[in-house]
């Protein structure tokens, strides 16, 4: 059995998405659904049961686990923990250390004692402003200096399992800019692809940052971006191959300015371009990232030979098979 916690977000419910691809719904989804949408992402995966996520902290923390659904064959082989808060913006140091980084610790301790294979979600946020590059090798983690909480309660955990030596039987993933369906209950997280669609459909127009940055034009600014679906396959890449241990990027490995992010969108939608740039608000200034792109070489080395979608090809589809048609994945 496969326990993914966030199973009803955005990568986790992608990911379980692709499981099912493959016929395999031997799953344990973990997740907190509040008040919002979020649940509709499960509505058409299969797996074989649902938990609130203080209630499995709870049975870890009592040491349970090992007979939850009252059957003997629901062995936990693997715990993909890919749930936490994901606002970038959140400012509430103490929450994010316990939701993100002592949850994780707690998760990651009870696999260890059991023999679980164990696979967290890091963070591109965790390197900062680049300047100590976009390496994933586990002697950079210590140089790595997050420019906001949200990135330091992951880099606090990558910094956790590297002092105590846990890098070497578990895997961490460190996600870069994601997109894709079943991103919708995000909100102000959601993906520039998102919000951009909606602003042509009700404007005809796109908003970008405008750069205050001289060694970047406006929309200039330039990140990895990758595609959900492709996101997926990386991941599922680490929960078959149980021998890969360590911290690993997944992005595309390209950079690829907002200004072609723009285009993209809008050439999916047979559109004329039209950006309108404006100022960055000065409460994020000091703290926005210009420039990203993941070093994918270890994930190469690792086995994982599938071709990474275009920017251009994952738009498009993306806008024609579920934006367009108000879908998710199904």
């Amino acid at each position: 059995m496969i326990v993914i916690t966030g199973g009803a977000g955005f990568i986790g419910s992608a990911v379980i998405w692709e499981l099912n691809q493959r016929g395999i719904d031997d799953i344990m989804i973990v997740d907190h659904l509040g008040s919002g949408e979020k649940w509709e992402n499960l509505v058409s995966l299969k797996f074989r049961d649902y938990i609130e996520k203080d209630r499995f902290a709870e049975i870890i923390m009592n040491k349970g686990c090992s007979n939850i659904f009252g059957q003997k064959d629901n062995k936990i082989e693997t715990i993909l923990h890919l749930g936490a808060c994901s606002s970038t913006t959140e400012t509430d140091a103490s929450f994010l250390i316990t939701n993100n980084f002592e949850y994780t610790k707690n998760l990651a301790l009870y696999a260890l004692s059991r023999d679980i294979r164990f696979i967290y979600a890091s963070s591109a946020a965790t390197y900062g402003d680049g300047s100590n590059g976009f390496s994933d090798k586990e002697e950079n983690i210590d140089s790595l200096r997050p420019m906001n909480i949200y990135g330091y309660s992951k880099h606090l955990f990558d910094q956790w399992a590297l002092h105590n030596s846990w890098l070497q039987k578990i895997a961490g993933l460190k996600y870069f800019n994601i997109y894709g369906p079943n991103e919708y209950h995000k909100e102000d997280m959601r993906s520039v692809v998102l919000k951009a669609y909606e602003q042509i459909v009700s404007t005809g127009r796109i908003k970008l940052f405008r750069s205050h940055n001289s060694n970047f034009a406006d929309g200039e600014q330039l990140r990895d971006f990758l595609y959900v679906k492709d996101a997926a396959t990386i991941t599922i890449h680490f929960v078959f191959n149980k021998n890969l241990n360590g911290i690993f990027n997944v992005g595309s490995g390209e950079a690829r300015t907002w200004n072609s992010i723009a285009e993209a969108i809008f050439k999916a939608l047979g559109k004329s371009v039209d950006i309108e740039y404006i100022d960055m608000p000065e409460s994020i200034r000091e703290k926005y990232q210009y420039y990203t792109c993941a070093d994918i070489t270890k994930l190469r080395q690792s086995g994982y030979k599938e071709s990474i979608t275009s920017l251009e090809k994952s738009v498009e589809d993306y806008i024609k098979k579920y934006l367009l048609k108000n879908a998710r994945l199904d």
